[in-house]
């Protein structure tokens, strides 16, 4: 259970940082693990499964603090800690890398999530990183030449990522936000203040996301815009909202009185539809009924009926040209009904006005259903928990939890808060966050993540994060992040309605005119004119986009997939290549010993038990799985009088058998240790051990091959991609893992500067591709790659990085992500398509004289909701 959480706890949404070790330097993304550097860095850090002493121990002697920077131009031709082969197996960066350890840049500069990265090229990416990474490299200095493609990458607002930075960010609620056509009006106003540096409308969770000055004494003016362009807009605060929201509850207020006011509210809207299609109906029966009837009568309750269907609308179209809104959807509904009075078409105006109101109450449902199914599967907030004080259990509201409160989980509960268990055993089911489908054991002391479920046994958790910082608030922030990253197609759609918009009306004004000039029949050209008016608004062109993107979204976090932005989505869904880092990503990170080859007179157990000895003070991977292994033997392991660790040469100790060498082919060549030829050794790390200048033997370790790895790399294959592996390790280690995978290409023994260049030449081969990675020396590769993805159990540099975010370790990941973004991006695609070519065959059957006003509110309101009920799809795509 402790190593499912430490996993899966996702470290991009929780960076903790390690004790200062001693050495002159910050620290940034190390986990010590208690082991004390005496300035000296004789000994091994582990870097989540990895061996990465890149930034604790680089002395670059420029004086300046360090955080996650990789000096890739220094580097020797094997520092692999005293454990690798240093000619032939430069380990994965992830095994033995102390490339950083000791170099010596004498750059002169702070270092600060940079690489010096002394190649030819320079591929830097400036990204916003609080969540809402959208990779729109806005200030992507690439040599052409050498990176031979485009970053389809948009922004409405060129923003330099240093003054976002700076700048005051909010999130500010929408409520009764119902037109998302509105919406994007909204946005482009608000983004034209001055003190404004960035703002963005999500129409699917109805939030303002603001970077600006000062956010708050912006409200006023956001306000008066917002209630310009729809009137019943309230733009909330969430925080004066919450304070309210406790005023409420001390006043003893129902907490369904808003609920009440809304059902009440749909109630009246209900109502006004019936009384008016009764109304409507009437009408067009005594019409139909023969010349006895009084046309009077027909015409009064026409006119009844209309304003009881269309007084609302007609005072909204007339507020909203008082504000100077005049192109929405409730002018382009009067003008096209009263016009229809105009020409005695008077049931046509009445029944137009019903359908309109009909199918507009069908769509805000449509889409308010839609939004609730799709935050009912990303938000796992509990509401309240049960908290244990003695022998009592009191319900009380989650947020009111605070760290170290004990709660109770009863069976079938689903955990509310991060904590640790007190109490009791039993099966949690993770998929809720992993997606991984096996339930995994719980015992008292084991870390459990809010959101899963807990299967069997009654469970007392303590509190250690409270409900803001806990998992399942940090995914929906994820996610709401991620909606508000708007893809290429979406940007378009609202460009393409402030155009179309307009030239529909001027195209149905020019259609009244010259066709009536000419002909003379002015009542049919009108009435073919006023069918355009109907339809051309751009409702379900500019709603339908970012609902089925949203959709997309919700289904990957359904599956552990956290994408950072429609961008990411977009540009997954044009790949060619897949490019993956071996150790962490291919395989698993835990290494184990293969093979002992011992050397006459020595055992292969006294070899183990002393090369155990020498390296059971250090944390690194290797170094574990030989004392693991030796342990599991049974074998006694004897302490060193002396231990003196060699920078990227290995491990000199005196025992009491004598001097005790553990390293590579540099250390036993720094102390003239005759090798003899060596038959038997297989594929992975090795470490050699050499007694008083006499060679002993050697030890193999090696990784192991994820198990779902060649399951994914075939429906990768089957998607049409090319997959590539790159790694630092031994070529034949890693020829040997892409023949059991299925891997089309490697590239073996490379440092992280190299893995960027080979990148550039996997895109100039194969096309837009996606990395994948979970190592700090990857960010830069995660960062030069069209799309980054990285493993949430992963570095947090790495995890920063990267454009999507796989929360479990399974390889499958890969697949699901892209197969979820290609279908997100065919439903948005048929929904644009579906919408223009209904309103385009109907304007051609309105100039044709086949299409009546009826047909064009379909047009409108009627495709609207179907590709809304299209939108949602994405949500359930397997």
């Amino acid at each position: 259970m402790k190593t499912m959480q430490s996993k899966n706890s996702m470290k991009m949404l929780l960076h903790q940082h390690d004790d200062y070790c001693g050495c002159g330097h910050n620290h940034h993304d190390h986990h010590h693990e208690g082991v004390h550097c005496d300035g000296g860095h004789g000994h091994h850090h582990e870097e989540t499964h990895h061996h990465e002493h890149h930034e604790e121990s680089c002395h670059c002697g420029c004086g300046h603090d360090h955080h996650d920077h990789e000096h890739d131009h220094c580097h020797n031709e094997d520092d692999s800690g005293g454990e690798g082969d240093g000619d032939d197996h430069h380990q994965e960066a992830h095994l033995h890398e102390h490339h950083e350890e000791s170099c010596h840049c004498g750059c002169g500069h702070d270092h600060h999530d940079h690489n010096h990265d002394h190649h030819d090229h320079e591929h830097t990416h400036n990204h916003e990183h609080d969540h809402n990474h959208d990779h729109d490299h806005e200030h992507c200095h690439c040599n052409d030449h050498e990176h031979d493609h485009e970053h389809d990458h948009d922004h409405p607002r060129h923003v330099d990522a240093a003054v976002l930075a700076k700048a005051d960010k909010k999130v500010y609620t929408l409520e009764n936000l119902g037109c998302a056509h509105c919406a994007a009006k909204m946005e482009e106003k608000i983004n034209q203040l001055p003190t404004v540096k960035d703002a963005t409308i999500t129409f699917a969770t109805k939030q303002l996301r603001i970077a600006a000055d000062d956010c708050d004494a912006l409200l006023p003016e956001i306000r008066k815009i917002c209630s310009s362009i729809e009137s019943q807009v309230k733009v909330v605060n969430p925080a004066e909202k919450a304070k309210q929201k406790a005023a409420a509850e001390t006043a003893a207020e129902p907490d369904s009185k808003q609920k009440k006011k809304t059902i009440a509210k749909d109630k009246l809207e209900l109502g006004a539809i019936i009384v008016g299609a009764l109304l409507f109906a009437g009408g067009a029966i005594l019409h139909h009924a023969g010349a006895n009837i009084d046309p009077r009568i027909v015409i009064a309750l026409s006119v009844v009926s209309y304003l009881i269907l269309g007084g609302k609308v007609i005072l909204e179209a007339l507020r909203n040209i008082s504000k100077g809104q005049i192109f929405d959807e409730n002018f382009l509904m009067s003008v096209a009904t009263i016009g229809a009075f105009a020409i005695s078409e008077y049931l046509e105006a009445v029944g137009v006005m019903l359908f309109y109101r009909i199918g507009e109450y069908f769509e805000h449902k449509a889409v308010e259903k839609s939004r609730g199914q799709i935050m009912d599967a990303i938000d796992m907030r509990p509401e309240v928990v049960s908290l244990v004080k003695g022998s009592s259990v009191t319900v009380i509201p989650a947020e009111e939890a605070a760290v170290g409160d004990i709660l109770l989980i009863r069976p079938g509960d689903r955990i509310p808060l991060d904590g640790i268990i007190t109490e009791g055993e039993s099966r949690i089911d993770t998929s809720p966050i992993t997606g991984e489908p096996v339930p995994v054991s719980a015992n008292p002391g084991d870390t459990v993540t809010s959101g899963c479920v807990n299967t069997s046994g009654q469970l007392l958790i303590r509190v250690e994060k409270v409900l803001s910082e806990s998992m399942v608030s940090k995914i929906l922030d994820s996610v709401e992040n991620a909606a508000a990253g708007k893809p290429k197609i979406d940007r378009f759609i609202t460009r393409f309605s402030r155009v179309y918009t307009p030239c529909v009306v001027i195209a149905a004004l020019l259609l009244a005119v010259i066709p009536s000039l000419v002909t003379g029949n002015w009542n049919y050209w009108v009435y073919t004119a006023l069918t355009f008016l109907v339809m051309s608004c751009p409702c379900a062109l500019v709603l339908s986009v970012p609902l089925a993107f949203f959709s997309g979204i919700g289904a990957g976090s359904r599956k552990g997939i956290l994408f950072k932005g429609g961008l990411s989505m977009e540009a997954l869904g044009k790949l060619k290549a897949v490019v993956m880092d071996k150790t962490g990503t291919i395989t698993e990170g835990n290494f184990m010993l293969q093979k002992v080859i011992a050397e006459k007179p020595m055992t292969e157990d006294a070899l183990l038990a002393l090369c155990a000895g020498c390296e059971q003070n250090s944390t690194h991977p290797i170094a574990v799985s030989i004392v693991n292994a030796a342990r599991e033997r049974g074998l006694s392991i004897a302490a060193p009088e002396n231990l003196t660790e060699i920078a990227g040469c290995g491990i000199a100790a005196e025992t009491e058998k004598g001097l005790v060498l553990c390293g590579n082919h540099k250390l036993m060549d720094k102390y003239h240790v005759t090798m003899p030829t060596l038959s038997e050794v297989g594929n992975g790390a090795e470490v050699f051990v050499a007694v008083d200048g006499q060679f002993s033997g050697c030890l193999i370790i090696a990784d192991t091959i994820k198990s779902d790895a060649k399951l994914a790399v075939s429906r990768l294959k089957e998607m049409g991609l090319y997959t590539v592996m790159l790694t630092g390790d031994s070529k034949e280690s890693a020829e040997e893992v892409a023949a059991q995978v299925g891997i089309d290409r490697v590239y073996a023994k490379l440092l992280p500067q190299d893995k960027l260049t080979m990148l550039s030449k996997v895109r100039e081969e194969q096309g837009r591709l996606m990395f994948v990675g979970d190592g700090i020396n990857d960010a830069p590769v995660l960062a030069g790659a069209d799309v980054g993805a990285a493993m949430g159990s992963g570095a947090d540099a790495a995890i920063e990085a990267a454009d999507a975010v796989f929360m479990q370790t399974g390889l499958t990941s890969i697949p699901d992500a892209i197969s979820i973004s290609k279908a997100t991006g065919r439903i948005a695609k048929q929904n644009v398509i579906f919408a223009l070519l209904i309103k385009a065959i109907v304007m051609v059957l309105g100039v044709c004289g086949f299409a009546n006003m009826w047909l064009a509110v379909f047009a409108d309101s009627g495709v609207a909701m179907l590709c809304v009920l299209n939108s949602i799809r994405a949500l359930y795509k397997h």
